[in-house]
């Protein structure tokens, strides 16, 4: 059997109309909740849900870091200074004759030619004075062709002064008459000509 529905008087119905509404005067006369307050219930939570639900704020980006400067470049080095040149070699001095035989100009000059490569033999040279000379330093050629030009043949290997002044060997006289000046002349034009003045053997 089901319970007896126990009812209220009329009064008490109107006072819980007055002080709930319909809902609460439903449950104070039967016992029972209606379907409409329990379903306003989960409204009242809703905006709740909602402040508890809501995403935080994304956090701020870190600033990048400042790019590091780029060193200084080093400066060059300063260039060094160039070598001063060499001071050329001072001529060498000359030498004057001595002795007044022919043997001993003739090996003066041959130490001279050894100075500066000059080829030449001791044969060479004497065969050649004799012929040209007879020996003698001041012999002046007036009758060739070249005293009828101006220029005639002198000293000992009889050397125009053209070639004398064009084949002349430093560290000997300027005078086409000094015996180892004359003799070194002639061997470095016969050199540069023939070879050597031991390949002279007649009018060169």
């Amino acid at each position: 059997m089901s319970a007896p529905t126990l009812l209220r008087p009329a009064a008490a119905r109107r006072r819980l109309l007055a002080a709930g509404g319909w809902a609460a005067a439903a449950v104070a006369l039967t016992g029972v909740v209606a379907p409409q307050a329990v379903a306003a219930a989960p409204q009242s939570a809703a905006p709740a849900s909602a402040h508890a639900s809501a995403p935080a704020k994304p956090s701020a980006p870190s600033k990048a870091p400042a790019p590091s400067k780029a060193p200084a470049p080093s400066k060059a080095p300063a260039p060094s200074k160039a070598p001063a040149p060499s001071k050329a070699p001072a001529p060498s001095a000359t030498h004057a004759t001595t002795g007044d035989t022919l043997d001993e100009w003739i090996k003066q000059a041959m130490d001279v030619m050894d100075r500066h490569g000059i080829p030449g033999t001791y044969d060479g040279i004497h065969r050649n004075i004799i012929r040209e000379s007879s020996g003698d330093p001041k012999a002046i050629n007036n009758w060739d062709i070249n005293a009828v030009n101006g220029v005639p043949s002198q000293g000992l290997l009889q050397v125009i002064p053209p070639t004398f002044d064009a084949y002349h060997v430093t560290g000997t006289t300027k005078s086409i008459v000094d015996p180892v000046a004359n003799i070194v002349a002639a061997c470095n034009y016969a050199a540069d000509r023939y070879g050597s003045i031991d390949n002279v053997w007649g009018a060169y």
